[in-house]
């Protein structure tokens, strides 16, 4: 089956951060916004926290992105103020792919921010093409996700972006309330510089790889080409 490779190699990489970092957390862990929870691998994200106490699921009552029918499964809507119910009550907010759907963007990230008492993990895409009929407001850049978290009184401790050719390119992040709690677990990253190619003239910025300029990357494979040839 065709999978158009703009859509499914942002995906499949943000699960393998994911991955990365998931079995660190315990407690009570939320997708929030989750809809199906599923990873589009064939699995689902609460498998990929295996040491959670406890693992929930919010949606918003929407025909967009309605009620599952899954246990540990509640409403939340962010963009109205956050109830006091849930206010630092949980360990991990897990937010993927649902706040450049949000036009109240900065109230969902603050209520993300104010759920926790210790992580938020967000994956938002920063080069992607509008993609769906109920809403599709945002792109987040690196520089963007890191001053919002420090908005919201939260220390960023990873985030990373793909860099992939003519794919969408996503930033997967994690920030926390509590940061020495984790050094020496979670290494410190942050960059909005992605690597340079040989003879890619480009400047090397998050998103450099998706957006190309068609005719310097076709000379830049000539030479390419030309020097393995020289040097076999």
């Amino acid at each position: 089956m065709f999978v158009d490779r703009k859509f499914r190699i942002a995906r499949l990489w943000s699960n393998r951060e994911l991955k990365k970092f998931a079995h660190l957390f315990k407690g009570t862990v939320v997708n929030v916004s989750g809809w199906t929870d599923i990873d589009k691998e064939g699995s689902t994200y609460a498998k990929y926290f295996k040491n959670a106490d406890t693992y929930l699921i919010s949606n918003y009552k929407a025909e967009a992105r309605g009620f599952q029918g899954y246990k540990n499964e509640f409403f939340l809507d962010l963009t109205k103020k956050l109830p006091k119910k849930h206010v630092g009550k949980y360990e991990v907010i897990f937010n993927h792919t649902t706040l450049e759907h949000i036009y109240e963007v900065q109230q969902a990230f603050a209520n993300l921010c104010a759920m926790t008492n210790d992580i938020v993990i967000v994956v938002v895409p920063f080069v992607q093409h509008m993609h769906s009929h109920y809403g599709d407001y945002w792109r987040f850049t690196p520089l963007a996700i890191k001053r919002m978290f420090e908005d919201n009184k939260m220390e960023l401790l990873y985030l990373s972006f793909n860099h992939d050719r003519h794919a969408s390119t996503y930033i997967f992040a994690i920030a926390s309330k509590q940061p020495k709690k984790w050094k020496g677990k979670i290494g410190k990253k942050f960059s909005y510089k992605s690597p340079r190619d040989f003879l890619d003239l480009f400047e090397n910025y998050a998103g450099n790889r998706a957006i190309t300029n068609t005719y310097v990357f076709k000379v830049a494979t000539l030479v390419r080409a030309a020097l393995q040839k020289i040097f076999k």
